[in-house]
């Protein structure tokens, strides 16, 4: 883990890439358990973010470009989690809102936003706080 620069706050960072394929997501819910047990987070917050992963890698990994790489950045701020999962899609459309995976996004991680950059490479940022209620940041 490494200091990310010019981000105030941001003390430590992970970055995984790895193939945006399905057979890969059990390497991102190990970095998301692992990392948040560092942060004290309980045992339920951990299970609770592990699936947020999952399920916004499942949400990416719908539209993502065939060979391409998927690549999930972790944050440790304090006493929160954020995670943002990305990958380069045929596309560029962020996920819709108003959809039960995006529900369960919400409920599971507290805070949760989606953005379309260069290249039509989708992001989706989950920001869970340690003792936050479900559904809270």
């Amino acid at each position: 883990m490494s200091q990310i620069d010019g981000e105030p706050g941001v003390k430590d960072f992970v970055e995984v890439r790895l193939p945006a394929a399905g057979a890969y997501l059990s390497v991102l819910r190990t970095a998301t358990a692992g990392l948040a047990a560092r942060l004290d987070f309980t045992l339920d917050e951990i299970e609770d973010l592990r699936i947020a992963v999952d399920e916004a890698c499942a949400i990416l990994l719908q539209q993502a470009v065939p060979g391409s790489i998927l690549s999930c950045v972790f944050q440790l701020v304090g006493d929160s989690l954020r995670v943002t999962v990305s990958a380069p899609t045929t596309d560029g459309r962020a996920p819709e809102r108003d959809t039960f995976a995006w529900t369960v996004l919400s409920a599971l991680a507290g805070e949760v936003d989606s953005t379309v950059g260069p290249d039509n490479t989708v992001s989706i940022s989950l920001h869970k706080k340690r003792g936050g209620s479900p559904g809270q940041p």
